[in-house]
Order: structure tokens, then sequence, then C-alpha cells
């Protein structure tokens, strides 16, 4: 069916509904196995109910489903892709078809760095009109059966829930049974997924006059009440920031002040000024969302988009709180989900373009500081997937070491980690620097170090014991420890801790002699990992009914 195959290539594709009668026939379906998310949603520090204001990406690109709509990948050159997952909360897929699932490979690259996936319910125009007369003017029945639908959908396809958009006028009677529909659909959507949401987008008012209100006020407060949060128009001011504050009350987190990228109408900032506009929200303790931030890729171009996506976030980054990992093991080869080529052990084993989101990696933090360093991607060399990390930056004169923050960390430590860690060196000799891990905990009068020789560390900075060699046992998992090929070289360590904490994982850069002089360098990460000990002693869970469907062979 051509819903859920693309007709030239038979592969299978994510795709929308249109229209109520769609959406009120949908029924899961052998053929649409494939867009069920296999990811579940990874757990982060803070957890989204924190009282901390959120960001929120709107992803809105030249309509919707383009090569991302392929669920096993495409070979697209230069592909738009998004990586900065530790910065944001919630990702929203917003096209103008009525009902947006959010195709599969988005949902699973973002459960893999913790961050939510909501779909877009829309209505507009006329046709927006005719769609909400017959379901919300239709009574209890109507609108409970629409609520009942989307939830159904989030549920079986595992995404986290909703943005709803009724961006068209409506009658007394419906608009009258907006508030009880956005009600029920919020408690089906919490019912079916665990921590799911249904966010409110500030147009239509409570009267049904279509007019949008660039705050939360008296007249669309009604339907903020009646959800998990608001989503507000971009043409606002300061003044109505303050207003949107004192109304909402303790609910402040949950006000969505729209920033349109691309800088519609009269807005205070999008574009590389967006960070204009985000300061004014966090001044009010508000939260933020971002929309068609895909303005990078749209705007300046394919060419150099990962370059110039490094600078449009990095100059966000103050006002954007990051999130920690609290689960262990944490692997990852930082890999963006595409490529120029295909890595495996440091060797390039397929050349030519790819695309995949479902395969992107856990991201890390991309910290930058002028001049002093910089984080980017590189596609050229990778250890495992389509790319790696790499970092760039000076020792100041004097200093021996510089840290580089990678991940934060919150969760208690267990009493044995195992660290691994590919690097290769680029245009710097060997004997001129050194690459190694640290892992910092919280501050706390109990945490020891295990090794008995070792003394506490005031600052909580822990340099993990070198292992030449890894355990019997563990030989087979941790054979990075000695695997180093095609220029990489390859470090394991071991890290034993008392009542600790875990903090950050960070990279250390020092110089093997001291010097008066600043020195530069570069390198690439191909590969981290951190495992608790005990839990990859155990052995893995046998697997037992494996069945296999929908076989095509080519």
């Amino acid at each position: 069916p051509a819903r859920y195959f693309d007709t030239k290539t038979t592969e299978p594709i994510s795709f929308f509904l249109s229209g109520l009668e769609e959406l009120l026939a949908w029924q899961p379906n052998s053929n649409d196995d494939f867009n069920i998310s296999a990811v579940p949603l990874a757990k982060r520090q803070p957890p989204l109910h924190s009282r901390r204001p959120r960001t929120l990406v709107c992803h809105d690109m030249r309509g919707g489903y383009l090569e991302d709509r392929f669920i096993q990948g495409s070979t697209t050159r230069n592909p738009y892709v998004f990586y900065h997952w530790r910065y944001i909360d919630i990702f929203v897929y917003f096209s103008h078809h009525t009902v947006t699932i959010p195709p599969v490979v988005w949902t699973n690259a973002a459960h893999r760095n913790g961050v939510p996936v909501l779909g877009t319910f829309i209505t507009e125009w006329t046709d927006g009109e005719k769609l909400c007369e017959a379901f919300l003017a239709g009574g209890e029945e109507a609108y409970g059966a629409v609520a009942e639908q989307l939830a159904r959908i989030a549920q079986h396809y595992r995404f986290d829930g909703w943005l709803v958009n009724i961006e068209n006028t409506l009658s007394a009677a419906a608009v009258g049974n907006l508030p009880p529909f956005l009600r029920d659909l919020t408690a089906r959507v919490h019912s079916a997924v665990p921590g799911g949401l249904v966010i409110w987008y500030d147009s239509v008012l409570q009267d049904g006059t279509l007019r949008w209100q660039n705050e939360l006020n008296e007249e669309n407060r009604v339907f903020f009440d009646a959800c998990d949060g608001l989503f507000t128009n971009y043409n606002w001011k300061e003044e109505q920031l303050e207003h949107t504050l004192r109304l909402a009350g303790p609910r402040h987190a949950d006000v969505y002040v729209g920033v349109d990228v691309f800088a519609r109408g009269d807005v205070i900032g999008g574009g590389f000024d967006t960070d204009k506009s985000l300061r004014l929200i966090r001044q009010h303790s508000l939260s933020a969302a971002i929309f068609a931030p895909g303005w990078v890729y749209e705007h300046l171009g394919e060419e150099n988009f990962l370059q110039n996506e490094n600078r449009f976030w990095g100059l966000l980054a103050e006002y954007l709180p990051t999130h920690s990992i609290c689960t262990l093991p944490l692997a990852t080869s930082f890999s963006l989900g595409m490529g120029n080529s295909r890595f495996l052990d440091g060797k390039d084993e397929e050349s030519g373009p790819w695309y995949d989101l479902s395969l992107q990696e856990i991201q890390p933090l991309y910290p930058e500081q002028q001049g002093r360093l910089s984080t980017s991607c590189c596609l050229q060399d990778a250890w495992c997937g389509g790319s790696s990390l790499r970092l760039q930056g000076t020792i100041p004169p004097g200093e021996e070491r510089v840290a580089i923050r990678l991940f934060s960390l919150q969760m208690p430590a267990p009493p044995k980690l195992f660290l691994t860690l590919l690097y290769k060196l680029e245009g710097l000799q060997p004997d001129d620097f050194a690459v190694a891990l640290e892992v910092t905990t919280w501050d706390s009068g109990t945490c020891l170090e295990g090794n008995p020789t070792s003394l506490p560390e005031p600052n909580g900075r822990h340099y993990p014991r070198f292992l030449p060699a890894p355990p019997p046992g563990l030989a087979k998992l941790l054979a990075a420890c000695h695997r180093g090929s095609h220029g990489w070289t390859s470090r394991c360590y071991e890290l034993e801790l008392q009542d600790c904490s875990l903090r950050d994982l960070s990279v250390i850069v020092s110089r093997q002699q001291p010097s008066p002089q600043e020195t530069s360098f570069t390198f690439l990460l191909g590969e981290v990992r951190v495992l608790d000990t005990a839990s990859v002693a155990a052995s893995p869970p046998q697997v037992h009914g494996v069945t296999a469907s929908q076989l095509w062979w080519q």
C-alpha cells in the first residue's frame, strides 16, 4: 500500500493522516510495524516535570516528510540533522497535514537522547472550520472519538503526545466543547503514554475568534488550564512576557514563548540574533519554543551546515539549561546518523552518502569558548558510524592541561567503573600531548576513591587508572583496550569509588613537557564508554521467540 511503502523503491516510509475520516478510520496494521519507535525514552535529569524553564524545538521544514520519511535510511548527501539534544526538553515535528505522525527516525534519535517527541494535530482555513464543526460541535461522543484516536496513535507508534493547533474560527457550539476536548485528550494521552504531553498553540480565543495573542491572557487561558502547556505566537513584546508570567503563576514553565528563527513579522530577534529573544524569555522565567531552527540549513545552505549549526546553538547555549545522563552504560561513537562514508573500527568500509537518524548515537555537550576551544563534527574520519567528534583548542601559557566536558552525569557511582576511550591526534606528535578521561563527583564528605593509597580528592576530580589489558572475563567486551588501528589510539581505564555521586565526564588534554608558550591541539574522539562493572560481568538475558516478517529480497 502506497501509504506505508514508497512506490518507487518499495521501502517502508513514515506517513501522515489527512482529514477527519482518515483519523477516525485509523487502525494498527501489520504494514506499519516499521513506524513503531524501537527506542524507549531514556531517563535524564532534571526530569521534564521539574519547574525549571524548558526549551521546545518545533521542526518545520518544507512541508515535512522529506528524506526523513525513509525508515531504513537513504543515500541523501548533506541532509538536515539535529544533534543538540542535551540543550532541549521537547521536540515537535510539524507539518500542515491534519495529523502529523512524527517520522520514526526522529522519535528514535530523540528518545535515545532523552527527549520526548510530539506530533501535530492541526486544522486551518475553511476546511478546518468544517472539520472542527464536525467533531467539536458534535458533542462529547464526537470529540471523545477524536481524542481516543489521537491517544491510541501516540501509544501505538510510541511517541509522546501532541501539539494542538486550531487555526480557524469556531462556532459557539464548537468553541464551547474545545476545553472539554483538550481535557479529555490530555487525560487519555497521560494514561496511554507514560510522561505524555498535550500542548496548545496560541490561536483561537474562548469566543471562537482566530486572533493570535502572543501571550497568555484571559482570552486564551481556558485552553492553557485544560492541557499541559501553551505555545505562544511569535510577535510578543516584553510587557506581554510580564503579563504572561503574572497570569501563569506556579505554571510559568508550562508557557513556551514562541521564537520564529526566520524572524517573520515584528519579532525581537531571529537567525543569529535569536539569543536576543531567548535572553528576555529567560529573564521572565518562561519556557521557550524555538520554531524552525532548520533556518540554518534552508537559509544558509547545506554546504557549511554543521559549522553554521554549531555557531547557531553556541550563541544560544547560555540560555539553554542542559541535561544530565542518569543511567549506565553510557556508550557513544558520536555518529550523527549521516555521513559520506560508513566506518567500522576506524576503517572506511563503504564510501558514499547515507542518512538514517535512527542510527544517530548519544550526543555530547558541544562546549565552545571563544578562541580557546571548539567542538565540532568530523565527517572525514570516524571510528564507527559516519562521524567523530573533533576537539580543537589551546593550552594557555604556564598551564599543563585543559579539561573538555563531554557529558554531565547525575547518578550514584557504582563501586567499580570501566571506561574506554578511542582518539586520534591530528597533525601532532604523540609525544607532545596525552589524552585521557576524567570523572568528577559531587562534593561530599564521604566520597572516596577505592584505591587505598589515594587521598580524597578535594575538588572531586578522579583520574581513572590506566589498564594496559582488560581484566579476564571482560576481554571480549573490552577488546577496545588494545585494538586501536588505522591511526586510532585506544585506552581502557578502571575507577573504584565509594559513596560517590557522578557529576561530569571530561576529556583531558595535557602537555608532556611544560611550556611557557600557548600550545594548540586538535584531535578526534572516536568512542567513549562508561560501564558499570557489575552489570557488564552479568550474563545478558536470553532472547526467545524471535520472528521475522515483511522480508523483501532485492
